[in-house]
């Protein structure tokens, strides 16, 4: 993409407040967080750092990324749709331009632009944008070739906290040590990089594997949570819920939807004790989270545009004695090590019985805790439903966005890119596929968004947003170990201004504006190289 792209820097930027400087630009992306699992979202999970940029910056009450990890990232890294990006689905080749499952080279990155700018880059924790399969002489999608002067981190999607698999440092392979740790090594070399930029402007991209599965964290934090999850997903729900309303992210007037159908009660659940210990777990890895973020948030000064949010909802991914996603791929298999450093037995999957967090195990929270961390919202990860999109984002430059604001504008993923060029003093890339958001700098000033649509497709889950109006299906095939679907794909339709949480479909009553949205989703869709699901079935891996 080098070719393509010419950048100038056009001198000084003024902007209210920061006259004649360009803001150093920090993105912080989490792994699988859902909508209310922070503390200034709802949450019981302890935050503070993150409720502190929230309290000092911009906090959006509808953010959307792509649904899913890895397009998502390729979103999010080149300001175009997944497909367009060349990650329609996940990192293997499935025969279409889009769904390569690389990145597609007629695209820049955000590190490639902010080069040509004159910002120094540097890209610690996940990469998740190239297949695994490729040769390692072939790097041509790797953080170092794709703009980044810095890279410390793993290429594959996920992998342990304790001892990850495909840790590199730049373009060579390394082992953790004894005294590694992803969160905080990550963190750690993201301090080292700011601290060294000294006069140069910098642009900072720190890519948590938190809280992804598997869920591990130290032994002392996870106790931090006793007691905090015995009261069952049912009652945090409905906690939740209420500071939702409580913090003004919700509509006095919304319902909570009713338990997922892939759920039970709680008083229903044989494995109290041990579900408990599970959320525990994902608790404690996001608390570390928000830790590792403050001591990064420290060393960086007011002229600092800093970005928190979440590749998408929380997973409802469970491994129920011993059975791993995709088990049949040896690539997979192969993230998962055989036993811990010191030669403990890996016990892989979700066991009743046997406590998360520890180098050893191996193991993820569930649906139906996945259904608390995307209270108030239906569905999951890899949905198009408002749970598997909708996310937390909070923006924070000082002297810009207004201390403790909420927007109620409805933000993408691809609105950073345009965002952070305009703030850099940059020109936009000449690229065969020109940048598909809106910059978000109006919006930090209280102003509102001229966009038109916004539209989703993954694994043949479908949606189109359109001002309060939302048009969704989703594909009977998504994980359909969870449910038994009646509709087999239907539209439904949501005015999300009366129904923000999608329980009133409104579709056999509107037929004209199903039929107007499915036919925009439907030009959005070729023109974003998206393929139908069921032809594509068949070229997957």
């Amino acid at each position: 993409m080098k070719q393509l792209i010419s950048l100038l820097a056009v001198g000084a930027f003024v902007l209210t407040g920061h006259a004649e400087e360009r803001p150093n630009i920090v993105l912080i992306l989490a792994d699988d967080l859902g909508y209310s699992d922070l503390g200034c979202y709802g949450g019981e999970i302890e935050t503070p750092n993150l409720d502190a940029l929230a309290a000092g910056g911009l906090k959006f009450a509808r953010f959307y990324n792509a649904g899913r990890c890895c397009p998502t990232r390729a979103s999010l890294l080149t300001g175009v749709f997944p497909h367009q990006a060349g990650i329609g689905h996940m990192t293997y080749d499935a025969g279409e331009p889009g769904y390569r499952g690389d990145l597609n080279p007629d695209t820049a990155t955000m590190a490639e632009a902010l080069s040509s700018a004159g910002y120094r880059t540097g890209m610690f924790g996940k990469w998740h944008l190239t297949p695994n399969t490729k040769p390692d002489d072939d790097r041509s999608n790797w953080p170092r070739q794709r703009g980044f002067d810095r890279f410390y981190g793993t290429l594959p999607g996920y992998g342990s906290l304790w001892n990850p698999a495909g840790l590199y440092d730049g373009n060579a392979p390394i082992e953790a040590d004894d005294e590694f740790f992803y969160t905080d090594t990550i963190t750690d070399k993201a301090i080292e990089f700011v601290q060294e930029a000294k006069e140069d402007p910098f642009f900072v991209y720190l890519a948590f594997t938190a809280p992804h599965y598997p869920l591990h964290a130290r032994e002392e934090t996870i106790r931090k949570y006793d007691g905090v999850y015995d009261k069952g997903w049912d009652v945090l729900r409905e906690e939740r819920f209420e500071r939702l309303k409580q913090f003004g992210l919700m509509p006095g007037s919304s319902t909570l939807p009713p338990r997922d159908e892939g759920s039970i009660p709680w008083a229903e659940d044989p494995n109290q004790k041990w579900q408990a210990q599970r959320m525990q777990t994902f608790a404690a890895m996001v608390d570390e989270m928000d830790q590792a973020i403050g001591r990064l948030l420290a060393v960086v000064d007011d002229n600092t545009l800093v970005v928190f949010l979440s590749d998408n909802g929380g997973s409802p991914e469970g491994h129920l004695n011993n059975t791993i996603e995709r088990m049949e791929k040896e690539w997979v298999s192969s993230l998962i090590p055989e036993a811990s450093r010191r030669g403990d037995p890996m016990i892989s999957g979700d066991v009743p019985g046997v406590e998360l967090g520890p180098e050893n195990t191996f193991g993820s929270y569930g649906l139906r805790w996945a259904s608390l961390s995307n209270t108030p919202f239906r569905r999951h990860k890899a949905w198009m439903h408002e749970g598997g999109i909708c996310t937390p984002c909070i923006i924070r430059w000082p002297g810009t966005t207004k201390a403790g604001s909420t927007t109620w504008e409805s933000g993408h993923i691809v609105d950073l890119m345009p965002t952070f060029l305009e703030l850099a003093g940059a020109e936009a890339p000449e690229q065969v596929i020109p940048l598909q958001g809106e910059s978000l700098s109006g919006v930090m000033h209280g102003k509102a968004l001229d966009r038109k649509f916004l539209a989703w497709e993954h694994e043949g889950n479908r949606a189109i947003r359109q001002g309060r109006w939302k048009l969704v299906s989703e594909f009977p095939g998504t994980w359909i170990y969870f449910y038994s679907y009646e509709k087999e794909g239907a539209w439904e339709l949501y005015d999300l201004k009366e129904d923000p949480t999608e329980l009133n479909d409104l579709a056999g009553h509107y037929p004209d504006k199903v039929l107007a949205l499915s036919r925009l989703y439907q030009l959005w869709a070729e023109s974003s190289l998206v393929v139908d699901w069921d032809q594509l079935e068949g070229k997957k891996e």
